[in-house]
């Protein structure tokens, strides 16, 4: 009968293999949290992981809020308490039942790039349909232009 040994190396290779993959992206986040990087993430991931994802935030002190995502994922809103509790108020039903002003706020608590989140509310909002550069250069026919 033949014994195989693992080295340090392959035993540290084979547990990161067995991650998944959304609980790495959670730790990244958390990392990025820590280092101040962002202040609130939403982390969206299948329900079989949200024991895992909560227990996570927990032994790391982050407050967490939970709120369906269809029939199998989350999302799971953390970071600072004060952007937790702007969450609770705006986002009280599904996100693509929010209003374009709600997305907006949204969107720009969580970092994304604000010049692509002007473009999708106005895109939302249907007064420039996503050729806002036509808008602010007064190119546009509608009698609401901005002077830039």
């Amino acid at each position: 009968m033949m014994t195989t040994t693992r080295t340090a190396r392959q035993d540290v290779a084979c547990k990161a293999t067995t991650v998944p993959t959304e609980i790495k992206v959670l730790m990244n986040h958390i990392y990025e949290l820590h280092k101040g990087v962002r202040h609130m993430v939403l982390f969206t991931c299948n329900k079989r992981y949200s024991e895992l994802a909560i227990q996570r935030l927990e032994s790391q002190g982050f407050p967490y809020l939970v709120q369906p995502a269809g029939q199998h994922n989350l999302n799971v809103y953390f970071g600072r308490r004060e952007c937790l509790e702007a969450i609770r108020l705006i986002v009280n039903r599904p996100l693509n039942q929010l209003t374009p002003e709600e997305d907006f706020i949204l969107g720009t608590m969580l970092g994304y790039d604000l010049c692509a989140q002007c473009e999708r509310y106005c895109k939302r909002k249907s007064e420039c349909e996503g050729k806002c550069d036509e808008c602010i250069n007064g190119n546009s026919t509608t009698e609401s232009k901005m002077a830039v």
